[in-house]
């Protein structure tokens, strides 16, 4: 018996959290602007580290009226906690976000590897990364990602709940991160 094409779980949270995001954009009367892949040989607006060469979330940050010293939006972190500190110091410079994206681990198939540093595993494709409205991220856990401890972001409370419980470290929302939740990781 044929029973057609099976949908895994990750397909449609990520189908459901891209109707999400437009269904929000236009309740706003705004257009929000959409992650875009991270290409090999891009590098970390905070840090300057090749992206692609590192394990770990990544994300991007879009700017009202500024933007990265290049010039190039977004810009482009590689990891969320270059993403928040560049972020974080910028908003505190008076630029307002448009909108902020991490990796979202709940619409990919991770992986964690290594017997003394666990890394997880890097996704640079735009599909890849939810807005951090939409996601809680696992602080200070056992995995490592491209500035060692980091943050981990799930869209998915269970996802979240089951990878804490696995490598240990704290769950709060990806928004209500701070300077002080930066200054803590890794203690």
């Amino acid at each position: 018996m044929d029973v057609g094409p099976t949908v895994t779980r990750r397909e449609v949270t990520k189908s459901a959290a891209a109707v999400t995001v437009a269904a929000l954009a236009g309740c706003t009367g705004e257009e929000t602007p959409d992650p875009v892949d991270i290409e090999s040989g891009d590098e970390c607006d905070e840090c300057g580290m090749v992206i692609t060469d590192h394990p770990g979330p990544v994300g991007e940050t879009y700017f009202e009226e500024n933007s990265p010293a290049d010039g190039d939006e977004p810009a482009q972190f590689c990891s969320a906690s270059c993403a928040y500190r560049y972020t974080i110091d910028r908003e505190n410079e008076g630029w307002s976000t448009v909108a902020m994206f991490l990796t979202d681990y709940s619409s990919v198939d991770y992986e964690v590897s290594g017997s003394e540093a666990k890394l997880i595993s890097a996704h640079f494709e735009a599909a890849a990364f939810a807005a951090t409205d939409a996601l809680e991220v696992v602080v200070d856990s056992d995995v490592e990602g491209a500035m060692g401890s980091s943050l981990i972001p799930f869209s998915e409370t269970d996802d979240a709940e089951a990878f804490a419980d696995e490598y240990g470290g704290q769950r709060m929302a990806a928004t209500d991160v701070t300077d002080e939740t930066l200054a803590g990781i890794g203690r």
